[in-house]
């Protein structure tokens, strides 16, 4: 059986991964998920992180079993008022952890992260299947290596976020894209793909509003696969209409209970996560927007306001234009440390300093500090969730966690590098090029919403990574095969 043959993986009609295990890289795939399996492990009993988010999407999960309401507890301890509803999360993840809770009981984390462990090594699995079928034998087990030994996505199964399941329907969509296309691209009637796809989709928005973006790059690739498939009519547009019928048919009911909870049209979550009636700190995050770029800002200034008090010092020397701004915003601040509670006349202040400065440097706001926001949030050493110093770079202040962080980002570095290097060839692939260029454009469109963002968070760009390490182990493949063709033109 050639190389290719093997790649197919339909002995028996069997899928890839089971064909795995009845090959003679059986011992290799094994080891590989043992030392995956065992990594996350690590992380899960070592430096589990349930703080911020998780909680909040724990209480929604609680109330949800308790009370049958999807909102958050009043703080009462008696729980003599009922919880108050919200739609500040898309119902998703909080429904992945009232399932886990009503298995394994309530608040029992370990086994939710175990759980998410055995789905983070499906993705790996799944990210190596696809670069088997694209790639070949070798850029496969390279792909495996990659995904279960990879730390930044490890990491987060120690933490209730939607990080881990968000990696594995993006890595089943294109899963469930290539396999239509090998095997159904060429029919117009309904198939497992098509609704392996189309599933896919719909939880990936579900368990995040901005994954729509997965849709907006898969649904045109359809499109240019077909286009290989010429058809007549309703026909050519059929499994196109289908996958985004199934994408957008689980918002239908959450749209549904938003209008009739709040008599508001609100299909996803809405960008600034506040309930109908809150008021959104505009101001404040326009201010924020002037002069923010790193982590460390978002955690110590922009997490606090409306919460706890922002301490002058916390800003970097960017934060003011002149001595007269550091003394109006170092009054600002102090006056809002009083009470460490957000009003209208605090962002009235906060919108007056921030026109102030926008007006004085409108390139830098529009430009230069979006895009260095993406850059802090790509390539900043991936340990939030680690016990490493946030402001990592004063090695003088902590010399081993410093140079522990340089390792770590240039690690994330490398993953990056992989990915460029088979990304440039991306013409080479043949037919299966929609998939390559579908890939490479979810990672182009995050980007652009990415820019939009106030706050800069590293776990923003973790949903590249699916992508980064299939790519990457067909650049590690061809380190062993530099003279060899490619399998798939």
């Amino acid at each position: 059986m050639s190389e290719r043959q093997h790649l197919d993986g339909e002995v028996g009609e069997r899928p890839l991964w089971l064909n795995y295990f009845a090959s003679k890289f059986q011992v290799g795939t094994a080891f590989a998920l043992l030392a995956g399996f065992l990594l996350r492990v690590f992380f899960i009993f070592r430096y589990t992180h349930i703080v911020g988010d998780s909680l909040v999407y724990e209480d929604i999960a609680h109330n949800l079993l308790q009370h049958g309401v999807y909102g958050f507890s009043s703080g009462n301890a008696a729980h003599d008022i009922a919880p108050s509803p919200t739609l500040i999360r898309l119902p998703g993840y909080p429904l992945f952890l009232a399932v886990c809770f009503l298995i394994f009981g309530v608040d029992h984390y370990t086994s939710i992260m175990l759980v998410q462990a055995v789905l983070d090594l499906g993705t790996c699995l799944l990210a190596a299947s696809i670069a088997g079928r694209i790639f070949g034998t070798v850029a496969s087990r390279a792909t495996l290596w990659l995904g279960t030994l990879c730390p930044f996505v490890a990491n987060y199964v120690a933490a209730p976020l939607t990080e881990t399941l968000t990696l594995f329907c993006i890595t089943l969509a294109f899963y469930g894209l290539m396999r239509w296309q090998e095997r159904e691209a060429g029919t117009s009637g309904v198939n497992r793909w098509l609704c392996l796809i189309g599933s896919a989709l719909a939880y990936a928005i579900l368990l995040r509003p901005e994954q729509g973006l997965l849709a907006a790059a898969v649904v045109p690739a359809m499109f240019v696969i077909r286009l290989h498939h010429p058809a007549h009519g309703l026909a050519s547009i059929k499994p196109i209409l289908l996958v985004s019928v199934l994408a957008l048919l689980p918002l239908m009911p959450w749209t549904a209970r938003n209008w009739y909870t709040f008599h508001v049209f609100q299909p996803l979550a809405p960008r600034f996560a506040t309930d109908p009636g809150e008021v959104n700190p505009i101001g404040f995050q326009r201010w924020y927007r002037t002069w923010a770029v790193d982590f460390a800002s978002t955690e110590n200034v922009y997490w606090n306001y409306d919460s706890a008090p922002i301490e002058i010092a916390d800003l970097p020397n960017r934060a003011f234009y002149s001595d007269a701004q550091y003394q109006a915003t170092e009054s600002l601040l102090r006056q809002y440390n009083e009470t460490t509670t957000a009003s209208a006349s605090f962002d009235e202040s906060f919108e007056r300093l921030a026109q102030e400065r926008i007006q004085a440097a409108p390139v830098r706001y529009f430009v230069a500090l979006p895009l260095a926001r993406i850059f802090n949030m790509t390539f900043r050493p991936r340990t939030e969730n680690l016990p490493v110093p946030i402001e990592w770079w004063k090695i003088r202040n902590h010399p081993l966690s410093s140079v522990f962080a340089g390792f770590y980002g240039g690690l994330n570095l490398g993953y990056f590098i992989l990915a460029a290097l088979t990304a440039v060839r991306w013409k080479s692939f043949g037919r299966f090029r929609p998939v390559i260029l579908a890939m490479l454009a979810t990672i182009v469109l995050r980007l652009a919403l990415l820019v939009t963002l106030d706050n800069s968070e590293p776990r923003y760009t973790l949903e590249f990574f699916p992508v980064l390490i299939i790519l990457g182990g067909e650049a590690v493949a061809r380190l062993k095969r530099p003279r060899q063709g490619h399998l798939s033109s």
